[in-house]
C-alpha cells in the first residue's frame, strides 16, 4: 500500500518563507500588530519617550574606569599638555554621565508624578529598551515604582535590552521605522537627551512629524543639555539661512536641569491631556 506522504507546513507556519524577501510586508505588519495587541493588553495608553545615547555611562561606572585609567597612566603622559588621550576621553565619560543621572531622576519623577493620578496606564516612560540613557530612563521608572516600556532594536552591536525594562513591555524590532512608528504613536512628551546619528535621526523625524502636522496631536518636546545641543545644531544658522523658520524653534524647549524640565512636562500634560480628559 502506497503510504502517503507528510504534509508540507503552512506558508504561515514555513520558518524558511517567513524569512524571505517574498514576506517582507507580513515582517513589517508583524511589527505593528504584535506591538499593538501587547500594548491593548498591558493597557498602556500613552507614554513618555525618552531618546539618547547608548554610550553615556552612570557616573559611579565612569568615575571608576576612570580612576583605574588614571591610576596605571604613566605621570609624564600627563604632564606638559595635559592629560593621555586615554584619559581625557575617560573625563569625558565622566562628564557625560551627568546626563545619565538627570535622566533617572526625570524618568522618577515623572513616573512618580503619572502613578498619583491613578490612572493606569498614563504617561508611562518609554526608551529603546538598550543601555546608556534608555537604561537611565527605564531605571527612573523602576525607582519611581512604575512599569515602563522598552523598543529594543536587532543590532550586530552596542544594543541589549536593559534589565530595568518591565518584561511584558519588552519588545524587539528588526525594522527601524517600524519601532519609529510606536515611538510616535503613543507619545505624548518626548525628552531628547544628549546623542549620535541615531538619537539625531529620532529628534529630527519627530520634529518632522510635528512641523508638518502629520503628528497633529500635542506633544511636549525637550532638548536637555543646551551647551551640547548649542555646539551639535546651530539653530540660528538655519534661520540665517532661510531654511527654517524662527516659529519653528517653538516646537521644543530647552532645558539644563530636572526640576524645571519636570515642571514643564508635567503642567503640559496636565492642560492637555489630564484636565482636557484625553
Amino acid at each position: 500500500m502506497k503510504q502517503h506522504q507528510p504534509k508540507p507546513p503552512k506558508s504561515y507556519k514555513d520558518i524558511e518563507f517567513l524569512n524571505s524577501p517574498e514576506a517582507r510586508t507580513l515582517r513589517i505588519l508583524s511589527e505593528f500588530l504584535g506591538p499593538q495587541r501587547r500594548f491593548r493588553h498591558e493597557k498602556v495608553r500613552d507614554t513618555i519617550v525618552f531618546f539618547g545615547s547608548a554610550r553615556i555611562l552612570p557616573k559611579k561606572q565612569a568615575m571608576k574606569e576612570y580612576r583605574a585609567l588614571k591610576n596605571r597612566t604613566d605621570p609624564r603622559a600627563r604632564a606638559g599638555n595635559g592629560l593621555s588621550r586615554e584619559l581625557q576621553e575617560a573625563a569625558v565619560r565622566v562628564d557625560m554621565s551627568r546626563y545619565y543621572e538627570d535622566t533617572v531622576k526625570l524618568a522618577r519623577q515623572m513616573t512618580e508624578w503619572s502613578r498619583s493620578l491613578q490612572d493606569p496606564g498614563r504617561f508611562m516612560i518609554c526608551s529603546g529598551g538598550g543601555p546608556g540613557i534608555m537604561e537611565a530612563a527605564n531605571r527612573g521608572a523602576h525607582l519611581g515604582g512604575g512599569r515602563s516600556v522598552g523598543l529594543n532594536i536587532s543590532l550586530p552591536f552596542e544594543q541589549f535590552a536593559n534589565p530595568y525594562v518591565t518584561p511584558d513591555l519588552s519588545l524587539e524590532f528588526h525594522y527601524f521605522f517600524m519601532r519609529k512608528f510606536w515611538f510616535a504613536y503613543l507619545a505624548k512628551a518626548l525628552v531628547v537627551m544628549p546623542g549620535g546619528f541615531g538619537t539625531l535621526d529620532e529628534l529630527m523625524e519627530m520634529l518632522t512629524l510635528i512641523q508638518t502636522q502629520k503628528i497633529t496631536k500635542k506633544i511636549a518636546v525637550i532638548i536637555y543639555g543646551t551647551e551640547y545641543w548649542k555646539n551639535v545644531l546651530d539653530f540660528d544658522y538655519l534661520i540665517s539661512r532661510g531654511v527654517v523658520s524662527k516659529k519653528d524653534l517653538s516646537l521644543f524647549k530647552p532645558y539644563d536641569d530636572v526640576d524645571s524640565a519636570a515642571a514643564y512636562l508635567k503642567d503640559f500634560l496636565t492642560r492637555h491631556y489630564v484636565k482636557g480628559g484625553k
